[in-house]
């Protein structure tokens, strides 16, 4: 359907290369701190890769590296794939626990980690024999460091431009394994992803090209973390990246404004906040905005039509997985369809399935969505068969979803978020997106509680959109005459905030946890919840 993007032949680091080579002067990466240009980034992961090689004397190992929104992210990254070793993305903001079990799964001997995360590391560092090394990449701005810990100049400071010869980019095998990336785990535990050199090359050139990212873009980055669907895509275009650290949606755009930014890239919980918000009115996206793009999770097809009316520009949406590298589909700006995700990218195929039968279904019709392509992962870490993949190769992705005619992908929920009342298919999703249209809600999530009866009800925590309490019935019953009978909402709790995942993710596991653990009770009755207080 669409014109496939040129991959450029070169491992993973390579991308930083090219572009360095083409645009030294450029600017690669901005944030409050300052600018670096493309031929000073590369240098940067030189030395990165040469340290590296010096502290393991040119032995493969499994380096840790945060996702941290800066950009020694960008040089920690590629230069630990220059140095030959292996990337193992780490999510700064997780817990112990989950630290713990990355560590141990990918068997991580060096890390390079901001210092709140090596804090939490240093709780369970006696359950992780292999770590040897920990380097705090922000120690210029830590009071103290935790003990066991250095600062990344003990790794950088000594090295020089020919402290260590660097490996040869065409002996890089393209099907090596370039990074490991853990899935969120909303679902069980977090697998670890392993994407090879020409995976991630792969999707960096789809993400550019359905993007539209070439060298004059520039991008605003209003993310918690590092991604690496926009670091590697703006790296190949050769795009300026501008990191906004601050969480204000209203000031994001400011700073959009004053970059001269073509794309934005936002979090759906801060978009929806943003639609809301009273000073949306006085928003100026800046003379050079292009289009909005969210991602990370479903953003309510009334939030993209309420921004899109009062910026100005498209507001569209894609969809991926860590398999995927992670990008599989996006919505495309010149013919965006409100809730779609938009076409697969290209080389890349998608069928709809039935959940039951596996048998493919038509137009129109949900059912499992499978994925096949260039830049699905080479299996699970520790798993030697990748249990969402089948036999003839297409990766089973856990979502509901379904195409339209010309192949426009709409999600409707995750297999394991979707329940049965009375027999009856409910997604959760689908009952949120109607208690978003609703204007005395800011927030909400929904989920299953068991009953003897009808196997689940419906339950719903929903955050005001005022500073005081809302008349829930009344919100629950505005939404249940929009409903069929098996979908109506049949309990509803007043929340603080819905929990989410970095990612913008409701944490529904968590919430499901929570509830059964409770005693049920009618629907107009109070009881304790963890998340906030109920009303009804």
């Amino acid at each position: 359907m669409f014109e496939s993007p040129s991959v450029p032949a070169v491992p993973l680091d390579g991308l930083l290369r090219r572009t360095a080579e083409n645009f030294p002067e450029r600017v690669a990466v901005r944030d409050e701190h300052g600018a670096i240009g493309y031929g000073k980034l590369d240098a940067y992961a030189d030395r990165f890769a040469r340290a590296l090689l010096r502290l393991t004397g040119g032995r493969q190992t499994a380096v840790g590296v945060a996702g941290v929104l800066d950009p020694v992210f960008a040089a920690g990254f590629y230069g630990t794939s220059r140095s030959g070793n292996r990337v193992v993305m780490v999510n700064p903001l997780i817990r112990e626990a989950a630290l713990e079990h990355v560590f141990r799964s990918a068997g991580v001997e060096i890390a390079l980690v901001p210092v709140e995360t090596a804090v939490r590391l240093r709780m369970v560092r006696g359950h992780l024999p292999a770590l040897h090394e920990v380097f705090v990449v922000d120690a210029d701005r830590a009071v103290t460091l935790p003990e066991g810990t250095r600062p990344l100049a003990d790794l950088l400071g000594r090295d020089g431009p020919s402290s260590a010869a660097l490996p040869d980019p065409a002996a890089v095998d393209p099907d090596s394994v370039a990074c490991v990336q853990f899935t969120s785990g909303t679902t069980g535990a977090p697998k670890g992803v392993q994407l090879t050199h020409r995976n991630l090359v792969t999707n960096a050139a789809q993400a550019a090209h359905v993007l539209g990212l070439d060298a004059d873009c520039v991008c605003l980055n209003h993310l918690p973390l590092y991604h690496l669907m926009h670091l590697n895509a703006a790296v190949l275009a050769g795009a300026t990246q501008v990191l906004c650290h601050d969480p204000d949606p209203v000031a994001s755009f400011a700073a959009a404004a004053d970059a001269g930014a073509t794309h934005y890239f936002g979090l759906p919980v801060r978009l929806t906040r943003l639609a809301a918000d009273q000073r949306l009115a006085a928003v100026v996206p800046g003379p050079k905005l292009r289009l909005i793009a969210s991602g990370g999770s479903a953003l309510a097809p009334a939030v993209a039509g309420r921004l899109r009316e009062q910026l100005g520009v498209p507001v569209i949406q894609g969809y991926g997985l860590a398999e995927l590298s992670p990008l599989s589909h996006n919505d495309r700006p010149e013919r965006s369809k409100p809730g779609s995700v938009g076409p697969a990218v290209p080389g890349t195929e998608c069928r709809i399935v039935d959940l039951e039968t596996g048998v493919d279904l038509g137009t129109g019709r949900p059912g499992e969505v499978l994925l096949q392509g260039p830049q699905l992962m080479a299996g699970y870490l520790n798993l030697p068969d990748a249990p969402d993949i089948d036999t003839d190769g297409w990766f089973h992705t856990g979502d509901v979803g379904y195409q339209d005619g010309d192949g426009w992908l709409f999600l409707v929920d995750r297999i394991k978020d979707v329940f049965k009342v009375d027999n009856e298919l409910v997604s959760p999703s689908e009952i949120e997106r109607i208690l978003m249209r609703d204007v005395d809600v800011a927030d909400c999530v929904v989920a299953d509680i068991p009953d003897e009866f009808s196997g689940a009800t419906v339950w719903a925590g929903i955050v005001p959109a005022g500073s005081g309490p809302v008349d829930l019935r009344a919100v629950v019953e505005r939404a249940n005459a929009q409903l069929a009978d098996h979908q109506r909402i049949r309990r509803a709790e007043q929340l603080t905030a819905v929990p989410r995942s970095p990612n913008g993710k409701a944490g529904r596991r968590l919430l499901r946890e929570q509830l059964r653990d409770e005693s049920p009770s009618p629907l107009t009755s109070r009881r304790p919840f963890r998340p906030g207080e109920p009303s009804w």
